[in-house]
C-alpha cells in the first residue's frame, strides 16, 4: 500500500509532467535567463473571500520563493541602472549580465477550492481535495509593454485520517499552488523562448 505522501508526490509528478527518465535533448540547449519582479498578487472576485484569504498569502509566498530560486530566473540585479530614467543603459546592463529580459509580473488567483471527501472503502480515512488556478501577466521592464501571459492549474488529493490536522491542509494547499505555478511558468518560458515577430 502506497504511503499517502508518496501518493501525493506521484500525483504531483503527473500534474507537472515530470518524465520518468531524464530528457537529454531538452537539457542540451542552454535556456535563457530572465528577471521577474513581482508587482501584485490578487484574487478574482469569483474566488470565495474566505478561501482567497487562505490561498492568496500562500500563493504570494510561493511565487516569491520561486522567483528567487528558479534556474531560469535571476533574483537580483544589483547595480542595475534605473529602468525608467535610463532605459537604454538598463537594457545594456541586462545584456552584460546575460539576462534575456526583465518583467514586472502580476499574479491573479483564478480558482481556489478545498473539499473534504469521505472514502467509502476506508471508513477511517478522508481525502482533502485542493484545486488552485492562476494567471500570470508579465510587462516588460523598461517600457511596461505586454510581455507574456501564462495560466496554470492543479488539483491535489491527499488521503488523511479521521482527524484533519492544520499541516495536512497546509501541505495540500502548498502542493497544489506549487504545481499550478510550475505549469504557468512552463507556458511563460515557452512563449519567451520563441523568436519575436518583427514589427
Amino acid at each position: 500500500m502506497m504511503h499517502p505522501m508518496l501518493r501525493v508526490l506521484a500525483l504531483l509528478a503527473l500534474v507537472l509532467g515530470v518524465p520518468a527518465v531524464g530528457n537529454s535533448t531538452a537539457d542540451a540547449a542552454p535556456k535563457k535567463k530572465y528577471h521577474f519582479k513581482l508587482a501584485a498578487v490578487t484574487a478574482k472576485p469569483e474566488v470565495a473571500a474566505d478561501v482567497a484569504g487562505q490561498a492568496t498569502p500562500r500563493l504570494e509566498a510561493m511565487i516569491k520563493k520561486t522567483f528567487g530560486t528558479h534556474a531560469q530566473l535571476v533574483a537580483a540585479l544589483d547595480g542595475a541602472p534605473d529602468p525608467k530614467g535610463q532605459p537604454h543603459q538598463y537594457r545594456k546592463f541586462l545584456a552584460k549580465k546575460g539576462v534575456a529580459g526583465a518583467y514586472l509580473v502580476t499574479v491573479e488567483l483564478t480558482e481556489a477550492e478545498i473539499e473534504i471527501e469521505p472514502m467509502e472503502s476506508k471508513p477511517n480515512s478522508q481525502r482533502i481535495v485542493v484545486r488552485v488556478g492562476l494567471h500570470l501577466l508579465g510587462e516588460t521592464i523598461p517600457g511596461q509593454t505586454m510581455g507574456f501571459t501564462g495560466d496554470g492549474s492543479a488539483t491535489i488529493k491527499l488521503e488523511v485520517g479521521k482527524k484533519i490536522r492544520d499541516r495536512d491542509r497546509e501541505y495540500a494547499w502548498d502542493s497544489a499552488t506549487e504545481a499550478a505555478i510550475a505549469e504557468a511558468l512552463t507556458t511563460v518560458f515557452d512563449q519567451l523562448a520563441k523568436p519575436k515577430k518583427k514589427q
